[in-house]
């Protein structure tokens, strides 16, 4: 259901993390200048799909987006006799249960079309507002596109063929119940509204433009709309926009604490990150992120959180995705098995590898309150949609080359040039190269839940060896097993719509294949 929301809002226009809505003000009553503008743009920041991303609200399950890198079978969650979503998910059995996940859906349709009214009301409202400045308004304006288009671009990444409203719902004589859009009408609306954002948005990195969205996330958004779409030149096109920008890659200064990952665990406003959630001790912390990185021995380690529990634990075949000799499986990097708290010296210690990327030292030993950003886009993902864009276009070529070489040198524990690299990329054939692409995103991005999304658009399934460290095939989606030997069926490419909405709205029909 389109749901009528109240966009009342006290917020400072300098506070993020202060986006409650306070008030029942209807749209036009409260688009009335530039301040409510300003506050009502603002609590799109933490609304709706970047929600489903960041948000680390229970301890015993992760955030929604973390559900779909279940389907893999390759992460699990230690609470799935509980947190059956998870367990249905990494059985591929969501069909047959499709009443016991209502709330997980009715969680994403209803916060994620929360949002998007309230963004498409910022598009009909602000360009009518007197602003002291045009650029803020031209500014707002775009943000609030590029959120409209981010949560649709999540409705129809879990759903498919979603209602698309442009128009916001105001009152109770408006249209709340609408059909489902195919999926590539949905597509043209997000692409078009992301294609404005670059435009109008400012060429700054997030961090200098004041944790504000820049052209820079709208362009690596696009990227990655395109990439999931299959539309490699346009794909690579807008990733290079970020390639050339002044975000860049975190170095290594050693192979230890001092290395890139644990900058990005630990360090917020780095220029590698392109858009993140902000949290703070005071007015949003982290939640239960921290938690995450061990399993529920952890207890009796530390003091600060009354729960552990390993709610998206790799599989030790998933950590054979792994050369040996990759930086980002040594221990303390990603991952880690062993950890002594230097509070009181007691040690956790576990034979399943823990999530070192989640750990936030001081809150879990000293404040409780977590404070590190969440990423959602980082530079690495720009150089390998733009290296596998170009393959798929135009082959292997030394600049393509160039930015996967880049990503592999970094995690490389010998000393291997960015040149090496390059040279012996060039040699690999189209087909071959880009499956290089999609082994680094594994390799780099496996806690950041971007696995599903890849197995989706490229429709294959990667194998990872259980005997040789390092060793990945890929085979046909449809028909393969997964890690923990479910058989994947066509019906398991999306989720079902909530039976709730259904039942609200009788334009609209269930996914094939659901209850």
């Amino acid at each position: 259901m389109l749901l009528i929301l109240g966009l009342g809002l006290t917020t400072s226009c300098n506070k993020f993390l202060e986006e409650d809505p306070k008030s029942n003000l209807s749209l036009d009553g409260y688009y009335q200048n530039s301040a409510q503008a300003q506050a009502t743009v603002n609590s799109l920041y933490r609304r709706g799909a970047p929600q489903r991303y960041s948000l680390a609200g229970s301890a015993y399950v992760g955030p929604a987006a973390s559900v779909n890198t279940m389907l893999t079978g390759y992460f699990t969650n230690s609470y799935e006799g509980q947190e059956r979503v998870c367990l249905f998910a990494r059985q591929l059995t969501r069909q047959q249960n499709t009443n016991l996940i209502t709330g997980q859906m009715n969680t994403i349709w209803d916060e994620s079309y929360k949002a998007i009214n309230i963004a498409n009301a910022g598009v009909k409202y602000i360009p009518t507002i007197s602003f002291v400045s045009q650029d803020q308004q031209k500014s707002l304006l775009a943000e609030a596109k590029f959120f409209r288009a981010y949560n649709y671009f999540y409705l129809v990444k879990t759903f498919g063929a979603i209602p698309l409203s442009t128009t916001p719902v105001e009152t109770l004589e408006d249209n709340l119940y609408l059909e489902r859009t195919e999926v590539a009408k949905v597509y043209q609306l997000i692409e078009t509204d992301l294609k404005e954002a670059v435009q109008d948005l400012p060429a700054k990195t997030f961090a200098d433009n004041g944790h504000r969205i820049t052209k820079y996330v709208a362009a690596m958004t696009l990227a990655n709309v395109y990439l999931q779409e299959g539309k490699y030149s346009e794909a690579a096109e807008m990733a290079k926009i970020v390639v050339n920008s002044a975000h860049k890659m975190t170095e290594n200064v050693d192979l230890k604490m001092s290395s890139a990952y644990n900058k990005l665990r630990t360090t917020d406003d780095l220029s590698e990150v392109i858009y993140a959630q902000e949290y703070d001790a005071t007015i949003s912390t982290s939640n239960w992120w921290t938690t995450y990185a061990f399993n529920s021995s952890a207890t009796t380690v530390f003091d600060k959180y009354s729960i552990f529990e390993r709610v998206f634990g790799p599989t030790k075949q998933f950590l054979n995705v792994y050369d040996t000799k990759d930086l980002r499986i040594q221990p303390n990097q990603f991952f880690h098995w062993k950890y002594t708290n230097p509070v009181n010296n007691k040690t956790w210690e576990s034979t399943d590898a823990g999530i070192w990327y989640y750990f936030d030292e001081q809150a879990a030993t000293v404040t409780g309150r977590g404070t590190k950003d969440w990423n959602f886009y980082r530079y690495p993902e720009a150089l390998l949609i733009a290296a596998e864009g170009i393959a798929k276009t135009s082959g292997v070529s030394a600049e393509a080359a160039g930015y996967l070489a880049q990503v592999k040198a970094r995690a490389n524990t010998e000393g291997k040039s960015v040149a090496t690299y390059t040279a012996e990329l060039q040699t690999l054939s189209a087909d071959n190269f880009v499956k290089e692409c999609w082994k680094e995103r594994l390799r780099e991005f496996p806690l950041e839940f971007k696995m599903w999304d890849d197995i989706v658009r490229t429709k294959m399934f990667p194998v990872i060896s259980t005997t040789e460290a390092g060793k990945v095939d890929f085979v046909p989606l449809i028909g393969a097993k997964n890690g923990s030997g479910a058989t994947f069926k066509e019906t398991d490419l999306l989720w079902p719509i909530s039976p709730d909405e259904i039942q609200r709205n009788n334009k609209l029909t269930q996914n094939a294949g659901y209850q």
